[in-house]
C-alpha cells in the first residue's frame, strides 16, 4: 500500500498534492485525544474536499478509438450524457475541425501505449448542448494506456477543466496574499477553538512566527475574565453562524502593562459543502482610536456643559438660585458633588468685605448638590451646612484658591468617600465673589487638566451673573427705597374727605425681582380746606423712571401749593416733564414748550397723571387728565361709573392744552383714581380690566380698607408685572354750620363790621380765645383789600380741624410780605399775620385774589400767641 502515493509522484500526477492536502485534512479533523479507527490514508474524504472543487471527469477509450465508459462529472464538464457519448469518437467529437489531425495522431500513439499529459481545447456540439450554442473550453487530459479482457489496447482518460484549475490558483494566491499581508491581525481557529493559522501582523504583535501560535487558545492571550467571554462568543458563532462586528476586547501585549483595546470582527468559516471548518479572526488595535473618543467625548461633554451653563445659569437676578442653577448644571453631569460659598460681606451688600484680600473673610454656604444617596461631606473640618456662615483656614487650599484666585487641588483623605476635588474661585470683573468646590467619590474618573479648565469657565460663567445679580439687587434695594420716600408717609389726612390708598411694586420673586417703577399718588391740602388728589405713572421702569416720578411729584406738589388750576398745573407739569430726560432739564423743557413739534421725545420721559381738586365746602370736585385712565365714581345707591373726563395727551408730548371738568359729588359719594397696573396685564385687555374693577366696587358705605382690599383682592389674577397705585376717597363735606360767609360793600365802615361778623362766629363755635388773634388778623386782611384791591369783599370763616379766614375781592395785584424800616407808619400787617398765623397766602381766583390764613384749634392754649407780645415785637 505504500506504493500509492509514491506512484503518484513517480507519474508526475498533478492531482497527488491535493490528494495528500486532503488526507492532511482528514488527519487534522481527527478530534485530539480520539484514536483514529485506521490508516489515515484510507478515510474517507469528508464532504466539501478538494476533488469538490476541481470536478475530476474520467471516461475510457476502447481499440476502436470510440468512448466506452462516460462518468457522470464527464457528463457534467461537457453537458452530454452517457448515452449519448459512448460510442462518440472523441476527437471528432470534441475537437476543433482544425486540429483533428493532430488529434487522431495523439489518439493512434495513445492506443499504441503511450501515457500523456497535455491541454486540449474542447468544443461541444450544438446538438449536444440541447439546442444551446456550442462551448468551447480547455482541458488539462491526463491520459493512461490499458488493456482490455481481450487484451486489445485501451485508454482511460482523466480530464479537469483548466478554469476550474486557474481559478482554484487565483483564490489560493489571493487568499495568501490576503492572509499573508493583511496589516490586520488575522487568525484562524478550528472548531476546538485552536489557533490553526495566524497571520505575520498577529505574530509580531503577541511574539514568535506564526507556527509558533498553532494549537495556542484565547486564555493564551487575554487574562481570564476577558479570554471566557471571548471563548463564549466564539462558541455562540460558530453554533449559530452569527457574525459578531467591531466587538471591543481588553488585554495585554507580552512585556508590557499597557492596556491595549482591539476591535475584531468574528465570522464562520464554511466549507464548499457548508460544513463549519472554523472561525476567522480579524482584530484591528484601537487603542489610539479609544483615547482620541475619549477624548473627543470629553471635549463634547465640556462644550454641552458650557452651552447648557449659558442657557441655565443666570436665569434669575437672585443670588442663592443663580447659584444653585449652576449646581444643577454640574451635578452629575461633571462631578459628584459641589458646594457654592459666597462673601458674607457681598451678600450684604459691601463692595469690598473685610479680609477678602486674604482670604479670611467671612463666607456663607448658600447651596449644596449631591449625586450620591449618603451624600458626603466635602472638605476637611466640621460639615458646612445650606446658609451658614463660616471661614477657611488660613494655610488650607481653599483660602488660598481665594487668595490667589487660583484653582487648587485638594488631596482626598483617608477612608474618604471623596476621591478627586478641586476648589475653583469665581471670579467676576477680577474681584473674586466666592469659592465653588468640585467633587468626584471614589469609582469615578480623577480630575484632569482639562476638567480643571471646564471648572474654571463654569465659575466664571456663574461669578458674572452672582455679581450682576448682587449689583441688581444693591440698586433694586436703592430704587425701592428712592421710591418709597417720594410717596406719602402714613395714612393722608385731608379736610372733607376720607382717604385710604395702596401701593404695590409689581410682582416679584426670587427667580425675577421686579424692577421699581415710576407709579405715583399724593394728598395735598390746599388753602380753603381744599384738597388736590394726584395719581401719575411714568412710563418704563428702573432707577431712571423713579427718579423722574420723584421729580413729577415734587413739581405737582409745587405748582399745587402756587394754588393753580388744574389745567395750568398739568400744563406746568408738560413742559417739565420734556425737560427731565434732556440735557439742561427745565431750561430744556423751556425751549421745548416754545417749539413743542420740535422737542425729541426720545429725550423726555412720558407720563400719565390724573389731578383733582376738591374743595369740601361745595363739594364740587374739578378734574384734569393727561393720558390717564378715567376715574370712578360710586354714588350712594348707584352703580360704579367711569367719569367721562377728556384724557388728553400724556405729559411730555406738548402741543396740546388740557381740559377740566367740574362734577359735583354727594355726600357719601366715593371717588378712585389709580394706576394702569391695578387693571391691565399681559394676560387681560385693558377693557376686561377695568371692568372688573368697576365690578369690585359694590359696597361704597364699608369701611375704606375693606373697599381697598376686596378691590385688591378681586382683581389679583389682573395684577402684572407693574405697579398699582390706587387711592380712594369718600366724600365729607363741610357742614353748612362751620362756614361763615358774608359780602362786605367797598368803604372803611367794613373793616369794623368785619370784626363784629368774625367775633360773632368764633363765639358760636365756642372759639372765644380765638376771637382777639382772629379780630386782628382780619382787620389787617380787610384793611389791605380797601387799600390795594378792587371791588366788594368776601370774608368767608371756615372751621374743620383748623380755623381758615379767607378776604376776597376782584383786584389782581398779589400782597407782598416787605419788611418796615423803624420809621415807616405801616408795611407791617402781613408781618404781622405771618408771624400770629400758623400759615397765611394768597391765590387767584376767577374774578380776582383770596388772602388767607390759618390758626389751629386751641388745646390748652399751647402755642397761642399774645397778639399784643406780636404787635410789640414788630417795633
Amino acid at each position: 500500500m505504500s506504493e500509492i502515493p509514491a506512484k503518484a509522484t513517480e507519474s508526475n500526477d498533478p492531482l497527488g498534492g491535493a490528494r495528500a492536502e486532503a488526507a492532511d485534512d482528514a488527519v487534522a479533523h481527527v478530534r485530539p485525544g480520539e484514536p483514529p479507527s485506521g490508516d489515515a490514508m484510507w478515510q474517507s474524504s469528508p464532504p466539501g474536499s478538494i476533488y469538490d472543487y476541481i470536478k475530476v471527469a474520467s471516461f475510457s477509450i476502447g481499440s476502436d478509438g470510440l468512448v466506452e465508459q462516460w462518468s457522470l462529472r464527464a457528463e457534467q464538464l461537457f453537458g452530454i450524457p452517457a448515452e449519448h457519448a459512448v460510442g462518440m469518437d472523441p476527437i471528432e467529437a470534441f475537437i476543433d475541425p482544425d486540429l483533428r489531425a493532430q488529434g487522431q495522431r495523439k489518439m493512434a500513439e495513445i492506443l499504441d501505449g503511450r501515457e500523456w499529459t497535455g491541454v486540449v481545447p474542447f468544443r461541444v456540439p450544438a446538438s449536444a448542448a440541447d439546442g444551446e450554442s456550442g462551448r468551447e473550453g480547455l482541458a488539462e487530459v491526463y491520459v493512461m494506456p490499458t488493456r482490455t479482457e481481450e487484451g486489445e489496447k485501451a485508454a482511460v482518460c482523466i480530464v479537469v477543466d483548466v478554469r476550474t484549475l486557474r481559478s482554484i490558483e487565483t483564490d489560493l494566491a489571493a487568499s495568501q496574499a490576503i492572509f499573508g499581508q493583511s496589516p490586520f491581525g488575522f487568525v484562524l481557529i478550528d472548531p476546538d477553538l485552536r489557533v490553526r493559522r495566524v497571520n505575520y501582523r498577529f505574530a509580531s504583535l503577541f511574539g514568535g512566527s506564526p507556527d509558533d501560535h498553532r494549537g495556542k487558545g484565547v486564555h493564551d492571550y487575554l487574562p481570564r475574565p476577558e479570554a471566557e467571554r471571548v471563548t463564549a462568543t466564539l462558541r455562540r458563532v460558530l453554533e449559530t453562524g452569527d457574525s459578531i462586528t467591531d466587538m471591543h476586547v481588553t488585554g495585554f501585549l507580552p512585556g508590557s502593562d499597557e492596556r491595549r483595546h482591539w476591535s475584531i470582527n468574528l465570522y464562520r468559516v464554511r466549507s464548499g459543502s457548508g460544513r463549519p471548518i472554523g472561525i476567522a479572526w480579524l482584530g484591528t488595535d484601537i487603542t489610539a482610536r479609544r483615547a482620541a473618543a475619549r477624548e473627543a467625548a470629553a471635549a463634547r461633554r465640556n462644550l454641552a456643559l458650557l452651552n447648557e451653563a449659558g442657557a441655565r445659569i443666570g436665569n434669575s437676578l437672585d443670588l442663592e438660585t443663580t447659584a444653585r442653577e449652576l449646581l444643577d448644571v454640574v451635578v452629575p453631569g461633571f462631578c459628584d458633588l459641589a458646594t457654592v460659598d459666597l462673601y458674607q460681606g457681598l451678600l450684604a451688600g459691601d463692595e469690598t468685605p473685610p479680609g477678602l484680600a486674604d482670604g479670611s473673610a467671612e463666607l456663607r454656604r448658600v447651596a449644596f448638590a449631591s449625586a450620591v444617596s449618603d451624600a458626603p461631606f466635602i472638605g476637611s473640618g466640621d460639615p458646612v451646612a445650606v446658609g451658614a456662615v463660616h471661614h477657611y483656614p488660613f494655610n488650607s487650599p481653599c483660602a488660598d484658591a481665594l487668595r490667589t484666585a487660583r484653582p487648587q487641588y485638594i488631596p482626598a483623605e483617608e477612608g474618604s468617600l471623596v476621591q478627586s476635588t478641586l476648589a475653583v474661585p469665581m471670579v467676576a470683573h477680577d474681584t473674586v465673589v466666592g469659592l465653588a468646590q468640585f467633587a468626584r467619590t471614589k469609582g469615578s474618573e480623577p480630575f484632569g487638566d482639562r476638567d480643571r479648565d471646564l471648572a474654571v469657565e463654569l465659575a466664571a460663567r456663574a461669578a458674572v451673573c452672582i455679581d450682576n445679580a448682587r449689583l441688581y439687587r444693591r440698586e433694586h434695594e436703592r430704587a425701592l427705597i428712592l421710591q418709597r420716600s417720594l410717596l406719602p408717609p402714613g395714612d393722608p389726612v385731608a379736610s372733607g374727605l376720607d382717604i385710604a390708598c395702596r401701593y404695590l411694586p409689581g410682582n416679584s420673586s426670587a427667580d425675577r425681582p421686579s424692577e421699581v417703577g415710576g407709579d405715583w399718588f399724593d394728598v395735598i391740602e390746599l388753602p380753603g380746606h381744599r384738597t388736590a388728589l394726584v395719581v401719575g405713572d411714568v412710563m418704563g421702569r428702573g432707577l431712571r423712571a423713579a427718579v423722574a416720578m420723584g421729580e413729577l411729584r415734587s413739581a405737582v406738589r409745587t405748582l399745587a401749593l402756587l394754588d393753580l388750576e388744574p389745567a395750568e398745573v398739568l400744563s406746568a407739569l408738560d413742559e417739565i416733564a420734556r425737560g427731565l430726560g434732556a440735557p439742561g432739564g427745565v431750561q430744556q423743557a423751556t425751549r421745548a414748550a416754545r417749539r413743542p413739534r420740535e422737542a425729541d421725545l426720545s429725550e423726555v420721559y412720558l407720563a400719565t397723571c390724573v389731578y383733582a381738586v376738591y374743595d369740601s365746602v361745595t363739594r364740587r370736585c374739578t378734574f384734569a387728565n393727561a393720558g390717564h385712565l378715567p376715574p370712578v365714581l360710586v354714588e350712594p345707591g348707584e352703580d360704579a361709573l367711569m367719569l367721562d373726563v377728556p384724557p388728553g395727551m400724556p405729559l411730555g408730548v406738548g402741543g396740546e392744552p388740557f381740559e377740566e371738568v367740574e362734577v359735583e359729588l354727594p355726600e357719601g359719594a366715593l371717588l378712585a383714581l389709580y394706576t394702569d397696573g391695578l387693571v391691565e396685564s399681559r394676560d387681560h385687555p385693558l377693557d376686561e380690566g377695568l371692568q372688573a374693577f368697576v365690578g369690585a366696587l359694590t359696597d361704597p358705605s364699608a369701611p375704606l380698607e375693606d373697599v381697598c382690599d376686596h378691590v385688591l383682592t378681586t382683581l389679583d389674577t389682573h395684577h402684572g408685572e407693574d405697579d398699582i397705585a390706587l387711592l380712594m376717597a369718600r366724600v365729607q363735606g363741610l357742614p353748612a354750620d362751620s362756614v361763615g360767609d358774608w359780602t362786605l360793600p367797598r368803604e372803611p365802615r367794613s373793616v369794623g363790621r368785619a370784626r363784629e361778623y368774625a367775633r360773632g362766629q368764633l363765639l358760636s363755635w365756642d372759639l372765644e380765645p380765638l376771637v382777639d388773634t382772629t379780630e386782628l388778623l382780619v382787620s389787617e386782611l380787610v384793611t389791605n383789600a380797601l387799600r390795594y384791591g378792587e371791588g366788594d369783599i368776601r370774608l368767608r370763616l371756615l372751621l374743620d380741624r383748623t380755623l381758615v379766614c379767607e378776604v376776597w375781592d376782584s383786584g389782581l395785584v398779589q400782597p407782598r410780605r416787605r419788611r418796615a424800616r423803624d420809621t415807616d407808619e405801616g408795611g407791617r400787617g402781613l408781618q404781622l399775620v405771618g408771624l400770629l398765623s400758623a400759615a397765611w397766602g394768597s391765590r387767584r381766583t376767577p374774578r380776582g385774589k383770596t388772602v388767607w390764613f390759618e390758626l389751629p384749634l386751641p388745646d390748652g392754649q399751647n402755642g397761642m400767641v399774645d397778639p399784643a407780645e406780636a404787635l410789640l415785637s414788630l417795633f
